[in-house]
């Protein structure tokens, strides 16, 4: 008999979890989940699935105004959000159902408590109080959203609470400028809020190219999305008509909901850790290797609790990769080059590979590449907006290092463009392929200047 229970462990339901789990099953490992709220993780219960549902929702206001100048007659739109609210509960109840059905479809045994380390081989159930033996760990945990402190601060929602509001706020203060606050800011300016975004920066969204973060603010700032930046929240409290928000500079925000949308922190707190070799980093996620091994041989960690690239499809990717490398002879680091990625902002933004900066920084010679332009539905409807497109090439290779996309199906775009980045396409394929036409998409292999700064 052995002396383990399981062969491989997981701790986490969440998207890197469910995968590795249902790979290392489909292997003939014996599996085992452990998981304390609800099957499919931050993603699938209370994060990118819920969050695109509300977005969906949240674009038909420019959908309705929009239809009257292509012959529609529309009544006065009206919006329910507690039916909106009740629908997409029901579809994460039913994604969470799959979620689990598939994991023991796949043979894996899936446990409803917390499970924390006792030791390196040894988990305790929470709940039960039953010790597990496991052959290999998998620390699958992901992240929490954190709250800014300042006096008050109790008094703000964040994405968590976001998604479950009993109504739809008036007025609404986000604060932070990265893309969980930007969706939320859309979210609910397209469902009839008024809405002000407090960040600390200079400019929105740190880390994405230049020309679109200052592209998105003009954009949301059009749609009537008020900006206060390089601002803090020095205070909130309880006011008769809402929540009083101070600012460090000294004005004063009225606001029926303040929305912190600051940061997540690795859930790494209360796993018992300490009772193991695993080592966390400064920023107190677990510090793993390039084949997402731990201090400790036999446990691994994978998704947001690493503190490496917080996308679920990376955590998947990670999850698949280290029940290959256990289970299936092939031991392989994931590669985190050309990773597309998407801001559901309206319009919405997809963005592949190198930023203008980060390819400057090499020191070989780059060549840019962009437009702006009014997209065609907007001639009849009259909207002020405009789609923006940036290819960043190598100088010297003609290679595209980067495409970065402002504008309606910008991910989709993207994310097919990915294959391409990710190919080594040089400009000059671009160049070679035969436009589609009318797209807005056509834009990106019919530009031919270079553009040059002044």
């Amino acid at each position: 008999m052995s002396e383990f229970d399981a062969d491989l462990f997981v701790i986490g339901a969440g998207s890197g979890g469910v995968r590795a789990a249902r790979i290392a099953a489909g292997y003939g490992a014996r599996v085992m989940v452990a998981e304390e709220f609800r099957v499919g993780g931050t993603c699938v219960i209370r994060g990118c699935v819920p969050k695109k549902l509300l977005v969906y929702a949240a674009r038909f206001d420019h959908a309705f105004e929009d239809a009257a100048a292509f012959g529609w007659s529309l009544g006065t739109p009206a919006h329910d959000w507690r039916a909106l609210i009740a629908a997409k509960d029901r579809e994460i109840a039913r994604l969470e159902k799959i979620y689990r059905a598939n994991l023991e479809r796949a043979g894996v045994t899936v446990i409803a408590e917390r499970a924390v380390f006792e030791d390196d081989h040894t988990v305790l159930l929470k709940g039960s109080g039953r010790r597990i033996r496991a052959r290999n760990i998998l620390i699958a945990t992901g992240a929490h959203p954190i709250r800014p402190v300042f006096p008050g601060c109790e008094l703000a929602a964040t994405s968590n609470e976001a998604f479950d509001l009993d109504r739809l706020p008036r007025r609404v203060v986000v604060q932070g400028g990265g893309y969980i606050a930007l969706e939320f800011a859309g979210i609910f300016k397209g469902l009839g809020a008024e809405v002000t975004v407090v960040h600390r920066g200079e400019r929105v969204l740190r880390g994405f190219d230049e020309d679109i973060r200052l592209a998105i603010q003009k954009e949301m700032e059009t749609q009537g999305i008020r900006f206060r930046l390089s601002e803090t929240i020095r205070a909130a409290a309880r006011a008769d008509a809402g929540l009083r928000i101070e600012l460090a500079g000294g004005d004063e925000i009225e606001a029926d909901l303040l929305m912190a949308a600051t940061g997540r922190m690795p859930n790494t707190s209360g796993l018992g850790l300490e009772n193991t070799g695993v080592a966390l980093d400064p920023r107190g996620a677990v510090a793993v290797d390039a084949v997402s091994r731990t201090s400790v041989a036999h446990i691994f960690a994978v998704g947001d609790v690493t503190g490496r690239v917080a996308l679920t499809p990376v955590a998947i990717r990670e999850g698949h990769a280290v029940a290959d490398g256990l289970f299936g002879g092939r031991l392989e680091a994931v590669d985190y080059g050309a990773i597309p990625t998407a801001v559901f902002t309206e319009p919405e933004i997809g963005t592949v590979g190198a930023t203008e900066a980060e390819a400057r920084a090499g020191g070989a010679p780059i060549d840019i590449y962009k437009t702006s332009f009014r997209p065609m539905k907007a001639t009849l409807s009259g909207r002020d907006t405009k789609v923006f497109m940036k290819l960043v090439v190598d100088g010297e290779s003609d290679r595209v290092l980067g495409v970065h996309i402002i504008g309606e199906a910008a991910a989709e775009m993207v994310q097919c463009l990915a294959i391409a980045v990710k190919m080594g396409a040089k400009k000059a394929d671009f160049d070679a392929t035969m436009a589609l036409h009318p797209s807005a998409a056509e834009e990106l292999v019919t530009l031919r200047t270079k553009w040059q700064p002044g």
